[in-house]
């Protein structure tokens, strides 16, 4: 059996452990050989391939990124995209896919399954915003390089007596600015869950400026102000009809100082959060989902996606997970709450 696996998406920590997964229980168990597809779904559309070896994944557990790259291609959005894939496959003589990706990515895959293509996914993001998973690889890093920067900046904002605005990403779901404030010990934290109050977030830093500390306050990309609106980094769209967030850091660090009279700035972690080396976490849990993604491909039990459920790795329909996104529920939010201030 020839199996092809690709990444698609924005990159993410611990991509590298499930190709080295699939990839060396493939080959030594199963006696599959791995063809690896790059750039996303760019790979099968162009034919853009690269042996998948045992040589090829012997050091690649603790990197970030991925060794097969990746892009946002829509395969959908290509004149006959899906019949160049398709004939890409066919070509290569490729029996199924293990697609690795956040909501983009696994979307094109459970509409391929309609098409007839076998596919099994792997969730793979950052925000932990996919559904019929507890948690995807990648996040546990991303609140860990977020909650070390907190941590640092906490002691220049003390130092300066500053308020410090620190977003962190999230687009429509604030898992990482949740966990990694908590973390951190944030005096507010602001998700796009739930619209804030400026008064009420300014209140706060002026309660803590009385207590003689400096305020930290992590905001998700994506958290909106009472009566407005997202703010854009710029109006286009990528191939999934997405937006570039950001801005709403500094907006607010702006807004902040206006209304206090306090020294304020911002922070904008970026894309810091998505690089380096994974956590003892994320490669675990990346490793598992290869070893368990490469098992379905051999039974033949495709249109699924490998998740994590409590402690265990189970199967789920891509659909499951690919209908809604997993957001924070407010009751979650509720509990930090009562820590603002």
């Amino acid at each position: 059996m020839r199996v092809g696996v690709l990444t698609g998406g924005g990159d993410c920590p611990g991509l590298n452990a499930v190709i080295r997964a699939v990839t060396r229980k493939g080959i030594s168990v199963h006696r599959h050989e791995i063809l690896g597809f790059r750039s996303g779904w760019l790979g099968p559309v162009e034919g853009l391939t690269t042996p998948l070896t045992l040589d090829a994944v012997e050091e690649i557990l603790n990197r970030g990124g991925t060794i097969l790259g990746s892009s946002r291609t829509n395969p959908y959005k290509i004149d006959d995209g899906i019949a160049k894939l398709k004939a890409t496959l066919a070509e290569h003589r490729v029996d199924a896919l293990i697609a690795i990706g956040g909501e983009d990515t696994l979307g094109v895959a459970e509409q391929l399954t309609h098409e007839g293509v076998p596919v099994v996914g792997v969730p793979k993001t950052i925000d932990n915003d996919l559904d019929a998973t507890d948690y995807t690889f990648g996040f546990d890093t991303a609140v860990h390089i977020a909650t070390e920067a907190i941590d640092r900046l906490r002691t220049t904002a003390e130092s300066h007596h500053r308020a410090l605005v620190v977003e962190v990403m999230g687009r429509h779901a604030g898992w990482i600015a949740l966990h990694s404030g908590l973390a951190g010990g944030a005096n507010v934290i602001l998700v796009p869950e739930k619209q804030f109050s400026v008064d009420q977030v300014c209140d706060w830093v002026q309660q803590r400026f009385e207590r003689q500390y400096a305020p930290i306050i992590v905001v998700a990309e994506g958290a909106i102000p009472e009566g407005g609106k997202e703010l854009l980094l710029t109006g286009e769209r990528d191939a999934f009809g997405h937006v570039r967030l950001g801005g709403v850091g500094t907006w607010l660090a702006e807004e902040i100082s206006r209304r206090t009279g306090k020294e304020s700035r911002a922070v904008v972690l970026g894309h810091v959060q998505r690089g380096g080396t994974p956590t003892a976490y994320d490669r675990v849990l990346a490793t598992r989902f290869g070893l368990h993604a490469i098992d379905a491909v051999t039974e033949g039990d495709f249109g699924k996606m490998v998740a994590l459920r409590g402690t265990d790795i189970v199967r789920v329909p891509l659909h499951e997970a690919t209908a809604s996104l997993k957001t924070v529920p407010l009751e979650r939010y509720a509990e930090a709450e009562v820590l603002f201030g």
